[in-house]
């Protein structure tokens, strides 16, 4: 019986180091095998890098005002008795706005040309006796007194007239009404805003540095929001002389036409300003790009090292590199990269250093320095 429990306990042993031994040729071979394994190349786009030359920009962001633009108020107290604009509308110089109850004023116009007319007439008459030397001089300096009197009333009643009868002092485009038929406006009471749009002012700020680059004339292109995908092309028109002592910035003005009125005085715009000279860069997709926090990296293709029992074909290198500015669809780079080298363009983010690839340009998309917005 012990014999053959002794027996039992031996073949188990044994069955079970057979079975251990073959589980560790599995494992061993299959580590051979991991060791061995070449994973398929990655198929990517790739973009030859060539050097360009880029415009010179200054950019700032600038804010939108009016070149001519005024909250129209009353100058006089008085009651409104006709509106002569709508909410809105576009006015010439001169239109009239608003009209304020003139009637007491016209009353003594009337009586104010009466006296002058008076004036006048006795100022003629003594002038006449004047000469026949039977007045004297004194009876004729005081006729002329009262005649000059006379108009510069007559003169007060008309400007007082002149005031109520509000006028726009130039074209433009008005804003939202402020009063209503029968209002008593008091001196100062806006009513209306009058703004003129085209041309419209780009007012923004430079650094004291970049002074010595600009001057009148160069052009200055704006982009904003309200627009989007559309360039407004200006020209400077204006330097301050002083530079802000707070800012060390350089108030800088352009004028640029806005025929359709999309533009509006206080709207916030991103200016650039173009210089005469042109930069020399190296530039590459953004998407080439693999970003990360430590630093910023392309891959670059290359030749694969002949090597025993492998074929020939491309592999990546990962390069870090320093970028610059980015327009549009491109990116400059600042240092890391050579005329001539090859890197990938898309789908970086699935590549490793040294991971074989097969470039296909056949999928590769367009990369613009402009591009459009286009509607799906």
């Amino acid at each position: 019986m012990k014999k053959r429990i002794i027996f039992t306990i031996v073949g188990l042993l044994v069955l079970i180091g057979v079975l251990g031994g073959i589980k560790s040729l599995q494992i061993l071979r299959m580590s051979a095998q991991g060791k061995q394994f070449v994973p398929p190349p990655e198929t990517v786009t790739a973009f030859e890098v060539h050097p360009d030359s880029w415009e010179s920009l200054l950019t700032s962001v600038g804010s939108l005002e009016a070149v001519q633009g005024v909250m129209v108020t009353a100058e006089l107290k008085g009651k409104v008795e006709d509106i002569g604009f709508k909410p809105g509308a576009m006015v010439r110089a001169g239109d009239l706005l608003v009209q304020q109850d003139i009637s007491s004023e016209t009353a003594q116009l009337r009586a104010s040309e009466a006296s002058a007319a008076l004036a006048k007439i006795t100022l003629e008459r003594i002038r006449k006796l004047l000469t026949e030397k039977t007045v004297s001089q004194s009876q004729y300096d005081n006729a002329d007194a009262q005649y000059k009197q006379a108009e510069a009333q007559l003169d007060t009643i008309r400007s007082a007239i002149s005031k109520k009868t509000i006028r726009a002092p130039f074209a433009g485009r008005l804003g939202i009404r402020l009063i209503n038929l029968g209002q008593i406006l008091n001196e100062g009471d806006a009513i209306v805003s009058l703004q003129s749009l085209d041309p419209i002012f780009v007012n923004f700020s430079l650094p004291q540095q970049q002074l010595a680059q600009i001057q009148p004339g160069l052009t200055v292109r704006v982009t904003t929001d309200v627009l989007p995908g559309r360039v407004i092309e200006g020209k400077i028109t204006a330097i301050n002389p002083a530079v802000d002592a707070a800012t060390r910035n350089i108030r800088v003005q352009a004028t640029a036409a806005n025929p359709q009125e999309r533009l509006r005085p206080g709207m916030f715009v991103n200016v650039a300003v173009v210089l005469p000279t042109k930069e020399k860069v190296l530039p590459i997709p953004a998407t080439a790009v693999l970003y990360a926090p430590y630093s910023d990296s392309v891959f670059v293709v290359e030749e694969k090292k002949s090597e025993k029992n492998s074929r020939p074909g491309k592999i990546v290198r990962q390069q870090f590199l320093r970028l610059g500015e980015k327009r549009g669809d491109f990116i400059a780079v600042s240092s890391g990269l050579k005329e001539g080298e090859t890197i990938v363009s898309t789908g970086v983010f699935k590549l490793r250093n040294g991971q074989a690839v097969v470039v296909d340009n056949t999928l590769a998309p367009e990369f613009k320095i402009m591009p459009e917005t286009k509607d799906n």
